[in-house]
């Protein structure tokens, strides 16, 4: 339960904040694609992150929906309080 003093933002689970190390792995990760010079694991890789994106942006989408469904219905109990 919420301490009443403090408004209920229901977004801002939404925002993304990246520690100094996962924003180091990420840049570590996009400068061994861009220096890569192999074709064909360039285009194994495309084909890999296309694969994996679209399934993330199902999961996302599905636990999104889930997600606002159990704080509308949560919501609905805690106004009843």
């Amino acid at each position: 339960m919420l301490p009443k003093s403090e408004p209920y933002d229901q977004f801002s689970w939404m925002i993304v904040e990246q520690t100094l190390e996962e924003e180091l792995s990420l840049e570590r990760s996009v400068r061994e694609i861009e220096d890569c010079e192999n074709i064909d694991v360039l285009s194994q890789l495309c084909v890999a992150m296309a694969r994996q994106h679209w399934h993330q942006s199902k999961l996302l989408k599905q636990a999104v929906s889930h997600i606002a469904l159990m704080d509308s219905a949560f919501s609905g109990v805690e106004q009843i309080l």
